[in-house]
């Protein structure tokens, strides 16, 4: 048997790895309290019958088992499902658009990249609550536009396919900005000399932004593809402010049903169950995501 090494340490590692774990500390308590904490209540209460006042009745997995047979259940997870597939590409390819755009010299760049952030300052009700003046289907303003020209008011309230249009719309218009602005500081990150290699080349501005551009965009696109993908399954304000899940339910989400079967129907142990439901769906999709985009790199 060889003789033992002994690993040489640098003098003051151990100082810097406890200064480290004291800068950590903070975040990692705040994480224990205000997210892991709450998730195991929220895993507990899902495995009881309650509510929300007084003890609550220990039912094992009869609250996941309801899931299965529950067709608003499915309905809200299809509405969620069609929301994400809409609004997140939309939102991503609109957020790229303009921040090519911006990232130009156009005139007032400046207050075009303001106005589009915009929405970004305000929060998501009262971002619905500018939906509900646009969108009103009595007194809105575009239906008041539509009906200046002649044009039939649409039934944004009513009729389940503009009521969940509207709800589209007024996201996209909130999301929009986020995207380019993290697309903006992607593109801030590329440097001009592989452009104008491609241009030497004989690549036009099409061939240069899609062989070069987006794909030295690929990390930037990953993230916000995970942080459109999760709001989406998150989203409750807008829908709420704007139609209520209604009408009928089409616009009914996994949150927005949680919320009803918890505090209007008081069935809170299955309303946690929902949301335990949406946090795998998230997590899920966020692992998926992560390992491809680990694949990917290890392939290149």
């Amino acid at each position: 048997m060889g003789p033992t090494r002994r690993r040489s340490r640098r003098p003051g590692a151990a100082g810097e790895a406890l200064a480290a774990y004291g800068f950590l500390a903070p975040t990692y308590v705040l994480l224990l309290i205000f997210v892991l904490v709450p998730l195991a209540g929220a895993f507990v209460v899902s495995l009881q019958r309650t509510d929300g006042f007084g003890a609550g009745v220990f039912t094992g997995l009869d609250n996941y088992a309801r899931l299965g047979s529950d067709p608003l259940f499915w309905r809200a997870l299809a509405n969620t499902a069609v929301f994400t597939l809409i609004v997140t590409p939309l939102s991503m390819a609109l957020g790229l658009v303009a921040a090519t755009l911006l990232n130009t010299a156009l005139p007032a760049r400046g207050l075009l990249r303001s106005l589009i952030i915009l929405p970004m300052a305000v929060s998501g009700v009262a971002t619905a609550l500018i939906g509900v003046l646009v969108f009103d289907q009595n007194s809105g303003i575009l239906n008041r536009i539509l009906g200046s020209v002649g044009i039939a008011p649409i039934t944004w309230q009513s009729d389940p396919v503009p009521a969940f249009a509207s709800i589209v719309i007024v996201t996209v218009w909130w999301r929009t900005g986020f995207n380019m602005l993290i697309y903006l500081a992607g593109l801030q990150g590329i440097g001009p000399d592989l452009h104008e290699a491609a241009r030497l080349d004989g690549a036009n501005t099409l061939q240069r932004f899609r062989n070069v551009t987006v794909p030295l965009l690929g990390p930037t696109s990953f993230f916000l593809t995970v942080l459109n993908v999760i709001y989406s399954f998150q989203v409750f304000d807008i829908v709420f402010v704007l139609t209520g899940g209604g009408p009928a339910g089409a616009t009914s989400v996994l949150v927005t049903y949680a919320y009803e079967t918890g505090f209007v129907t008081r069935d809170q142990g299955y309303a946690a169950a929902i949301g335990m439901v949406l946090f795998l769906f998230a997590l899920l999709f966020a692992a998926a995501q992560w390992r491809a985009s680990r694949t990917k790199d290890v392939a290149e």
